[in-house]
Formats: structure tokens, sequence, C-alpha cells
């Protein structure tokens, strides 16, 4: 059985698919882009500043299902330049206790509304 996990807290959702689905044990999270869902708009600034607001959408879709970073299994991070890699990746590691959840990373051609930075995830609810 499938259930969608929503908060007005993330953005909303701009087609067909849900901000998250609890399947199981598992949430799957959709890959959230460094928008301010009181706005609507874009985060602008440096790709640590916009990694933030990525964290912090994330974070507010698993707190609408009961969990929290800790429960992250698995996580993909979409990037349009890996030359800003390793300031992404100080922001990502502060986010995450030992053991960090698995990752892949990967640079894209091109991500939604042209950002520099996208993440989904997985969390275990058990």
């Amino acid at each position: 059985m499938r259930q969608p996990v929503t908060t007005k807290d993330a953005p909303a959702a701009i087609g067909p698919y849900s901000q998250a689905i609890r399947a199981g044990g598992f949430l799957f999270v959709s890959g959230q882009i460094p928008l301010n869902p009181a706005t609507g708009e874009l985060v602008g600034g440096s790709i640590a500043e916009q990694t933030h607001r990525v964290f912090d959408n994330l974070k507010a879709i698993l707190t609408a299902a009961g969990a929290s970073f800790d429960h992250v299994v698995k996580t993909t991070v979409y990037r349009s330049d890996m030359s800003e890699f390793a300031a992404m990746n100080e922001v990502y590691g502060s986010y995450f206790g030992s053991p960090a959840p698995a990752r892949a990373t990967i640079q894209a051609a091109r991500l939604p509304r042209d950002v520099r930075v996208e993440i989904d995830l997985v969390a275990y609810l058990g």
C-alpha cells in the first residue's frame, strides 16, 4: 500500500508526483530543489546556501512523516557543475551522523528551473 506524505513546509509538487510516498517501512522523498516554500522563489547565492535550502525542504518532508535524517538510508545528489562539489559536500555532511547514508552523485546537463543542486532520498521507517 502506498500512502502520500505532504507538508506545506516544503515546496508543493508541481507535476504528477508526490512530495513523498510511504510504502511499507520505507519513505521515498521526491527530489528537492532550493525553492522557498513560502514564496515559491528559488534561493539565490552560493551553492552552500542552495544546499541548505534543499535540506530544509527535505527535513520538512521527513518531519511530516515522523522521521529525521537519522532514518535516511540512501540519497541521490544531482549537480549541474561538479566543480562546486566540495562546497556542497561540506553542507551535505553536516546533516548526517555516522554511518552516513549510501549516496550517488550525478552531474546532469540541466536540472529543473536551472538550479545547481537537487537531492532525493529514501528513509527506512521500520
